[in-house]
């Protein structure tokens, strides 16, 4: 559950002057049920760089596929995948399923590993009482940030794809953030760092707001309080849990919160990252 399984199905190309802008989407794709309309969006954004959350492998609901590899060979990049969980219900003994986190990239990651957080919710855990049907998601595992790094001609950048906890206080989540934000302030100063993921609440409640500040990070969309889950029953509009977070030699710019995409209960969200020249 620790290992990061990665794959490069990146055209070849060279890059003989350092990018001055790079486009980032993060997305909570909802286990990649509806993979060709992923597919298509993601491919008419042109990013750079993906992180994608509840991203399955192997698992009944989406057909056995692994879908961190299907997106990289219709995108032509380079994928790392993390376990988040493995779903009991979703394979069997001989065939075990999964779900986590992907990162994909137009260059090549390096030093993948996983932050398996310390702080878990006990929610997931199988128990012998519980009925063997979906609705009780049994699993073994626990939440995790998949740490990717990437060299892009010139320009170093670590990327921090996180899902937090969905049950349980916020004091749970903002522990596991703290966890990833401790882990941020090791990298060398001078080298810019990416956190994006699906939060599972506000990022700037009043739990998060001042260590993300301490730690350096700032708004990378601009949009805060804009829904990024679809409506949810009459008296809710969706909720802001989706973020991302940027520190460094870069500027954030053309934050986006996709709502018209309508195939994951999350909406896709972007921002392009300017280097200095």
């Amino acid at each position: 559950m620790q290992d990061v399984l990665t794959g490069n199905f990146a055209d070849f190309h060279l890059d003989f002057a350092p990018p001055r802008r790079i486009r980032v989407v993060d997305w909570n794709i909802d286990r990649g049920l509806k993979l060709p309309g992923i597919i298509e969006f993601l491919a008419s954004q042109k990013p750079d760089l993906i992180l994608l959350q509840e991203v399955d492998l192997n698992t009944r609901r989406t057909g056995r596929l692994d879908i961190a590899e299907e997106l990289a060979r219709k995108l032509h990049l380079y994928y790392a995948f993390g376990c988040e969980f493995q779903e009991l219900l979703e394979g069997s003994r001989r065939s075990p399923a999964y779900t986590g986190q992907a990162t994909l990239c137009r260059w090549p990651l390096r030093n993948c590993r996983v932050i398996r957080f310390r702080a878990q919710s006990t929610f997931w855990r199988p128990r012998w009482y519980l009925p063997k049907i979906n609705p009780f998601q049994e699993r073994l595992g626990g939440r995790i940030a998949l740490v990717t790094e990437t060299r892009i001609a010139g320009h170093s950048i670590v990327a921090f794809n996180l899902h937090l906890e969905s049950r349980g206080e916020h004091s749970l989540r903002a522990a596991q953030l703290k966890e990833v934000l401790l882990e941020a302030g090791r990298i060398p100063v001078g080298i810019p760092a990416l956190i994006a993921g699906d939060l599972n609440f506000d990022p700037f409640n009043e739990d998060a707001k001042l260590l993300i500040q301490r730690a350096g990070f700032c708004d990378g969309l601009g949009m805060r309080g804009t829904p990024t889950t679809t409506r949810r029953g009459l008296f809710n509009p969706g909720k802001w849990i989706d973020t991302i977070l940027v520190k460094g030699f870069v500027h954030a710019q053309d934050g986006r919160v996709h709502s018209r995409v309508r195939v994951s209960d999350h909406y896709p969200v972007s921002c392009t990252l300017t280097f200095p020249s």
